[in-house]
């Protein structure tokens, strides 16, 4: 509690560390995570600075690495996990790193290159092959005449040429077109498609091809022809015009196919050799790399001394962690032999700490919800201290059913007993929120199972362990006759007392059950929103004990708590006051029941005519219209105290700053001279010694009026509040009326705010009772209701047909109850559970006007690059 209560003491440190070992101790000191550096050097261009030499080579390494990572990507190679992670490389390791990198590089280019010119010379050959069977095919069909077996061949003496090649499929239309163009008509073109899909060398994807021969008259026309392949990046192979020669040309080039799959499958082996022995190494190598380009942006932030001898750093520690950061400068000075000792200067400072506070795996979510409004400024009350409590609870009051708590719990236990084998699973966004509030989701589902109990339900039912409180006195023929009846407590035996904890289960069957419940959860909301918003005002006096505000005690806290308790602590009063003074009644004397409630005075009806200054009217029959004597004076003097609240809360606080002002200056008046003259030598001492001349001793000497003034002191302890101290008055009169019009208006619209805790736990009641009548109890009551009889297909559940009926119904039960009741109503409920803790508890004395802590820490930069 002691950690959470608020944030830890934090220092300024001053790191005097020499040259040689500013690496090692910046690594100990990384790896540790407890110190937040400063830049010191915020004007220096970051191409300017000290170790830019040095990133860049990161970035060097970095670039090697994602080349690595996408040449094993490309192969669908996994990359093992390191078992443990690396410290950052020494100098020595780094050398050795940077040549294994580029052996690696330089290897892994060679083998794509080569991989590519090997893919690129099988597409060749295979392309070649489907050509010249293809033109094999056209040149028998144009054989097959006599008149055209003499023009094919070579274009000498009008004879027919022709040119054969392959083309990207889709652009054969545009081909066919062009060539009809150019040539006018004077070009035969044929074309086939190429059954099996060709790979691209580069990029390994699919391509269709189609393989043509063109044939033409008149090497002018083939001249165009190929500048118009050349444009539509179709490949010209060369086809001899002989049946022969192109027979033993297609059975050589599937020698060489064959010959050169052998060759691109003993290069895809040896590929897959080198990249598995890569992959157990290249996760290791970018986490040292990047744990080094880490430690160089940090010594970028440091500054070298003028002797450009040592090197000089600032930071914030935590004060429980001064001498583990002595220790980390301390074995980095020794790692390399340093002869002379790195030490730290504590720094005195006024600037505002960062806040840092300590967590586990408990806490953690919880701490999250607060950082998530605002991260509390420097050594204020930690909310999240009190949150572990107060949340789960008031989402119980919201979600409060037995059944539902446990599907809740039994998520968050199932989270937090196996979460070592459930960290680091990637199942999306949704799934990481869930896992990291999961300790957060056991409490809720616990403390609803706990409001289930209290209220009596599960699953819109309720449970009879202790025995009801209420009897009935009527026969079973009147029970069977009479829908409705009345259970008066003023008969004898029909009411024995309440039930032992929680609710009557008896309220379940009662037709008023909603008008009791709307009255019970009201009140209890309003009980709870009175302690809630009781205790932060309370909380705030932490805040000013601590900040040496104790004035703000008696100007601040004081009329903000009467206010509060003077007007809705006295409502809840009346409510407990009530419901003790009218069960003590019906225990006394049961027969005197229906007098005593109907005497019973409306508290809402009170506290409005407590705001009035109006009295309760009388009721015939009953004694008095108050709960107690003296109950309207008390309530009028109440009132006056409230609202004299107000004013108190407005000018007291803006009063005492506009005196303690004046003190200095009415003691400043005691210094009198008979005129502006130069001081004399033994006057100038005296005069500094009185604190009036501090950093104007020279003006003073030269006779100048401004060395009488008093010199303004800083605050050092006022936490945000020592502001006050330069503000004009008038803008501390208007900050103040902001802050209380906005108190005495938020005490009314929080406390009105509290009644979600009413709405949602009935609205959550009622939706689970009406998909229990609606889609069970009525689809079951249907089943069993229609007649049995032995030569009809009719629908009971004493058959096979209604079996399966209540399994489909209790089926679809069971996924709305899962998808609307236990989701979408627990996510309404932590929503409106997070809103009360933001606005009304937390505004009550969190300030949140800090930064977080963000110490130098390995574990965090390699997390987020992962990420």
């Amino acid at each position: 509690m002691g950690a959470m209560f608020r944030s830890e003491e934090m220092a300024l440190c001053q790191l005097f560390i020499q040259p040689e070992a500013a690496y090692s101790s910046v690594s100990t000191l990384g790896e540790m995570g407890i110190a937040q550096f400063r830049d010191m050097n915020p004007r220096v261009n970051p191409f300017m600075r000290k170790f830019v030499s040095e990133v860049r080579r990161c970035d060097e390494l970095e670039r090697k690495l994602r080349f690595i990572e996408e040449e094993l990507k490309k192969d669908d190679v996994k990359v093992p996990e390191p078992v443990q992670q690396p410290n950052a490389p020494n100098p020595r390791e780094i050398i050795d790193l940077e040549a294994h990198l580029e052996k690696t590089e330089t290897e892994m280019l060679e083998l794509s290159q080569n991989g590519v010119n090997l893919r690129s010379n099988f597409k060749e050959l295979k392309e070649m092959t489907y050509v010249l069977e293809k033109a094999q095919t056209f040149m028998d069909e144009q054989e097959e005449s006599d008149s055209n077996r003499a023009l094919i061949g070579a274009d000498e003496r009008g004879r027919l040429g022709f040119i054969a090649g392959v083309i990207p499929r889709e652009k054969v239309n545009g081909f066919e077109r062009m060539l009809w163009r150019v040539s006018r008509g004077n070009v035969f073109l044929r074309q086939a498609e190429i059954d099996q899909p060709l790979e691209d060398p580069a990029t390994g994807q699919q391509i269709r091809k189609n393989a043509f021969v063109a044939f033409f008259q008149g090497e002018q026309l083939k001249s165009r022809l190929k500048k118009i392949c050349t444009g539509y990046h179709a490949s010209l192979y060369t086809c001899p015009s002989s049946l022969s020669e192109r027979e033993a040309v297609i059975k050589e080039l599937r020698v060489r196919v064959e010959d050169l799959n052998v060759v691109l499958s003993q290069t895809m082996d040896h590929r897959q050799r080198v990249l598995a022995a890569v992959a157990k190494q290249v996760r290791t190598w970018a986490v040292m790399v990047r744990k080094m380009k880490a430690i160089y942006h940090t010594l970028n932030m440091f500054n070298m001394d003028v002797t450009n001898k040592c090197l000089i750093g600032e930071c914030w520690v935590p004060r429980s962690e001064l001498n583990r950061v002595r220790g980390a400068l301390e074995a980095g000075g020794k790692s390399v032999g340093s002869t002379i000792d790195s030490f730290v200067n504590i720094l005195i400072t006024n600037d505002t700490p960062p806040t840092f506070i300590r967590t586990n795996k408990f806490t953690q979510g919880f701490q999250t919800l607060i950082d998530s409004y605002a991260v509390g400024a420097y050594r204020e009350v930690n909310p999240a201290a009190f949150t572990v409590i107060t949340f789960p609870f008031l989402f119980s009051v919201m979600f409060g059913d037995l059944g539902h708590g446990i599907i809740v719990a039994l998520f968050g236990a199932y989270m937090c007993f196996f979460e070592k084998s459930l960290t680091g699973k990637k199942w999306g966004e949704i799934w990481d929120i869930f896992f990291g509030g999961r300790y957060i989701i056991l409490l809720m589902g616990i403390f609803s199972i706990y409001s289930g109990i209290l209220y009596n339900d599960i699953f819109s039912l309720s449970f009879n362990i202790f025995g009801s409180g209420w009897h009935t006195q009527y026969n079973m023929s009147t029970l069977d006759n009479n829908p409705k009846l009345t259970l008066s407590a003023a008969e004898d035996g029909v009411y024995s007392g309440p039930y032992f904890m929680g609710l009557d289960p008896a309220w379940q069957t009662a037709e008023n059950k909603i008008i009791f419940l709307n009255s019970f959860k009201m009140k209890f909301s309003v009980i709870v929103a009175i302690i809630h918003m009781t205790f932060g005002i309370c909380l705030s006096v932490c805040n000013f004990v601590h900040m040496k505000n104790k004035m703000n005690i008696l100007l601040d806290f004081l009329p903000q708590v009467m206010f509060l308790m003077f007007f809705f602590g006295y409502l809840g009063f009346l409510i407990i006051l009530k419901f003790f003074l009218y069960e003590s009644n019906l225990q006394r004397d049961p027969a005197e029941t229906a007098v005593s409630s109907r005497c019973a005075p409306s508290v809402l009806i009170s506290f409005i005519n407590m705001v009035l200054l109006s009295e309760n009217p009388e009721v015939v029959g009953c004694s008095s219209p108050y709960l107690f004597a003296g109950q309207h004076g008390l309530q009028t003097a109440f009132v006056l105290i409230a609202l004299l609240c107000i004013p108190v809360l407005l000018l007291a606080k803006p009063l005492y700053i506009y005196m303690k002002r004046r003190k200095p200056a009415l003691r400043a008046t005691k210094f009198k001279f008979p005129r502006f003259r130069r001081l004399t030598e033994e006057e100038i001492p005296l005069l500094q010694s009185n604190g009036h001349a501090t950093q104007a001793g020279p003006r003073a000497s030269s006779g100048d009026a401004e060395a009488l003034q008093p010199q303004p002191q800083q605050s050092q302890g006022g936490g945000g509040h020592g502001h006050e101290e330069d503000e004009p008055f008038s803008e501390i009169m208007v900050h103040q009326a902001i802050h209380t019009v906005e108190y005495v208006l938020s005490t009314v619209s929080h406390t009105a705010s509290y009644l979600r805790l009413w709405a949602l736990s009935l609205a959550h009641a009622q939706l689970s009772d009406v998909l229990w009548t609606m889609i069970f109890r009525r689809v079951i009551k249907i089943a069993t209701s229609m007649s049995t009889q032995p030569d009809s297909n009719t629908l009971t559940l004493g058959n096979l047909y209604g079996g399966i009926a209540v399994y489909i119904v209790f089926t679809v039960w069971v996924f709305f109850t899962v998808a609307v009741l236990v989701l979408m109503e627990g996510l309404s409920a932590f929503l409106h559970t997070l809103r009360l803790h933001w606005v009304e508890f937390m505004s009550k004395f969190y300030m949140g006007t800090g930064y977080a802590f963000e110490p130098f820490s390995f574990k965090r930069i390699t997390v987020d690059n992962a990420e």
